[in-house]
């Protein structure tokens, strides 16, 4: 960890979140079409510590008890959001540090850059919709963390915990008329790279973007997965 390091704000019951736990599931979808504009702090922070917040330890620093479920309490995953359009963060490379729930600042990077933006768009396959999002989560695997407890069952079980990370992210999307999508089709080293992980004890397996939505980009949402069904 670098000293550079910012607290973030926990002050939740200020978000705009006032749907029924059915509305929020009902609402529940992947979006790849975003309208490109900005998320405050505050939405951030709660993203965040929705998909990996501690809420207590457990034992003597034996576990942490989070706001997803993991097996035996392992939590193998870090997140590295790629700040793209978030109100009162310079745009960059961080890391979530949820034991202390602030983010680590790692390095300056903008997308108006086309060199970097190119490396984005490589390091999800292509698909350039994600640079209309505000931020995108990139998840490493510390697979140590499973395999010393799981051994060759640490795979499966591991995977299992991913689904739970990104659900919790869908449903605090909904509950905030975000959109995001899961990303599995990555070019993990180009990824790895990105965030200057060794690609061996530590890599880059999936992301997620998150971004502003709205009812008139609807038509384009439904556009975009009628082109994916033709295809």
């Amino acid at each position: 960890m670098t000293e550079n390091t910012m607290e973030l704000p926990k002050n939740f019951g200020d978000l705009p979140m006032d749907k029924s736990f059915l509305r929020i599931l009902h609402d529940r979808r992947s979006n790849r079409v975003f309208t490109g504009g900005s998320m405050d702090l505050l939405t951030l922070s709660f993203l965040l510590w929705a998909q990996q917040g501690i809420r207590g330890i457990r034992g003597n620093n034996y576990a942490t008890l989070r706001t997803v479920p993991s097996a035996g309490s392992r939590h193998p995953f870090e997140c590295y959001p790629l700040i793209l359009n978030v109100e009162g963060l310079e745009p960059g490379l961080y890391h979530y540090l949820p034991m202390e729930h602030r983010l680590e600042f790692l390095k300056s990077a903008d997308i108006k850059d086309e060199a970097f933006a190119d490396r984005v768009v490589q390091s999800v396959s292509r698909q350039k919709w994600v640079l209309k999002s505000s931020v995108i989560f990139y998840y490493s695997i510390v697979p140590y963390r499973g395999e010393w407890r799981y051994a060759f069952n640490a795979p499966r079980v591991m995977m299992i915990d991913a689904g739970h990370v990104t659900e919790n992210l869908y449903l605090a999307c909904s509950a905030l008329d975000l959109g995001t999508c899961a990303i599995a089709a990555m070019d993990s080293p180009a990824a790895s790279e990105m965030f200057g992980l060794d690609g061996k004890e530590e890599y880059i397996f999936y992301c997620a973007p998150v971004g502003t939505v709205s009812e008139e980009n609807e038509a384009a949402e439904q556009a975009f997965y009628a082109f994916l069904k033709e295809k």
